[in-house]
């Protein structure tokens, strides 16, 4: 049996990768990756497109339950990772945290009645596991799940679908204090978790998804640490991606088994990946980061196994049987889309000696600094269609943070988040003209957050907050998307 430390020391020897080059892995008897051509300049397609998607396309927006609930400690929750990550000093770029957020635990029917107002059709929230099981194993509270009851009920009475996703990063500390993602028993508590979260809504809820971005999670919070649980290293960032996998594929198979007439899928983080020049180190570098990022959740979960070049370092977690759970049916994929990157060889980067590269100069970028590119999400769109059999994909998160000025006359005027969600939904229509499998579209997000490390000075949202006074103003972004549902809606047989 390989005993943790054996694993550690041989992970940590397999970040030594050679600089493969293209086509290396066809000599090694394996199919080469086709990486899309690095362009000169990225930009929105032309501003003169307008959407025009199909009838029966689902219009709605995301949330997720740590950065928008608060009540951290009403209804019998215990805290999460975040509740102790962002308490701790430093880790938060402003100092906030979520303990209060949007409050939408106690203001959910307002904010319902925003989305009713708005003609959104569905609803994608996430629900916290430390409501349900505030240990993470054990008994259940039902008080927690009340919330969810009332929320649901709010959501049905307005005519909005709701769709839940049942992990988005808030682990309960009690399970991060068993060792969390790096314990290969969360498959086991994560199905236990599922099972008492659909047996209470599943009456309701139909379309479910297991995990938000297990990629994103494993790098960022089990990789570089700079989102909680704040672990480092190659060898946290592949155990918590093997365990997140198995979960993923094992929850299904709980909640099928005890529901059948339910929509099942999960939510991955994907993005085109391309070289910062045509260095061959720099290529193969693309190709390991594209495998990192998209591919070590899509392989997985469609072919029943892990992409080179890191198949041998993952053979070292798996145990027989764990790829045939992870490669589950699912009804539906949900994609979060935000934008490329550029990747470069790094020696010193842990996430397999790939960083990030300089963008081409005139790439358009958000505040954040992330370069935008709605042809990408078209890419991206098209590679599932041709490599992965062309699954039904929501999209379940597309925004943008923007510098929003203060609200003025009831609306916060945010034109350049108009014209990313415009130059997006052209982008959703051109992938459904090319044949790709688009049913809906989700924006990210519904209201200003809790925004993980940037704390609440970074805003995504269709409506403002007033953190201090709990206010909620759409925005001009919200208005847009309004008049789009709407008119779509109105074209319907």
């Amino acid at each position: 049996m390989l005993r943790r430390r054996d694993f550690l020391a041989s992970a940590v020897a397999a970040t030594a990768l050679p600089a493969l080059p293209l086509g290396a892995r066809a000599q090694q008897g394996q199919p080469p990756v086709a990486m899309p051509p690095a362009p000169a300049q990225v930009q929105p397609l032309s501003p003169a497109g307008q959407p025009q998607l199909p009838p029966g396309f689902v219009w709605g927006a995301s949330t997720s339950s740590y950065q928008i609930e608060g009540a951290v400690k009403e209804g019998g929750r215990k805290p999460s990772i975040w509740d102790t990550f962002s308490h701790t000093p430093g880790r938060i770029a402003d100092g906030t945290n979520g303990d209060i957020a949007c409050d939408h635990y106690n203001r959910y029917p307002g904010d319902v009645e925003l989305m009713a107002k708005g003609g959104f059709q569905a609803y994608r929230f996430s629900i916290a596991w430390p409501r349900v099981i505030p240990d993470g194993t054990g008994q259940v509270n039902a008080a927690g799940l009340d919330f969810y009851d009332r929320l649901v009920d709010k959501l049905m009475e307005r005519g909005i679908l709701p769709m839940a996703c049942l992990y988005h990063w808030d682990l309960p500390q009690a399970l991060q204090d068993r060792g969390g993602w790096h314990n290969r028993d969360m498959a086991g508590w994560f199905a236990d978790y599922a099972r008492a979260a659909v047996g209470r809504l599943g009456d309701r809820v139909k379309p479910w998804a297991m995990l938000n971005e297990p990629s994103v999670h494993a790098i960022f919070g089990h990789g570089f640490g700079n989102h909680a649980p704040g672990l480092t290293g190659w060898p946290s960032y592949v155990m918590a991606q093997h365990h997140q996998n198995l979960a993923q594929g094992t929850g299904i198979t709980a909640v099928r088994a005890l529901r059948s007439n339910l929509k099942l899928g999960t939510v991955f983080s994907l993005q085109p990946i391309y070289p910062a020049s045509q260095d061959p180190a720099d290529l193969a570098a693309a190709q390991r980061f594209d495998a990192c990022w998209n591919t070590i959740n899509l392989d997985p979960l469609f072919k029943g196994s892990y992409p080179a070049p890191f198949e041998n370092v993952f053979a070292q977690l798996v145990k027989p049987g764990d790829m045939e759970a992870i490669r589950v049916p699912v009804d539906f994929l949900g994609m979060n889309y935000y934008g490329p990157s550029w990747i470069k060889h790094d020696p010193a980067a842990f996430l397999a000696q790939a960083g990030y590269g300089a963008v081409p100069e005139g790439t358009p970028r958000t505040l954040l600094g992330w370069p935008i590119s709605a042809q990408g999400l078209v890419e991206v769109l098209t590679r599932l269609r041709d490599q992965y059999g062309n699954p039904p994909v929501f999209i379940t998160e597309n925004g943008a943070c923007y510098e929003d000025p203060a609200p003025a006359n009831g609306v916060v005027q945010d034109p350049e988040r108009v014209e990313y969600i415009r130059a997006h939904l052209v982008a959703c229509s051109e992938a459904i003209r090319q044949g790709c499998a688009l049913n809906g579209y989700f924006a990210w997000s519904l209201l200003d957050n809790f925004e993980w490390a940037e704390g609440e000075r970074r805003r995504f949202g269709l409506i403002n907050v007033d953190f201090a006074t709990q206010q909620r103003t759409p925005k001009a972004s919200y208005l847009y998307l309004s008049q789009v549902m709407r008119a779509h809606a109105a074209a319907r047989p």
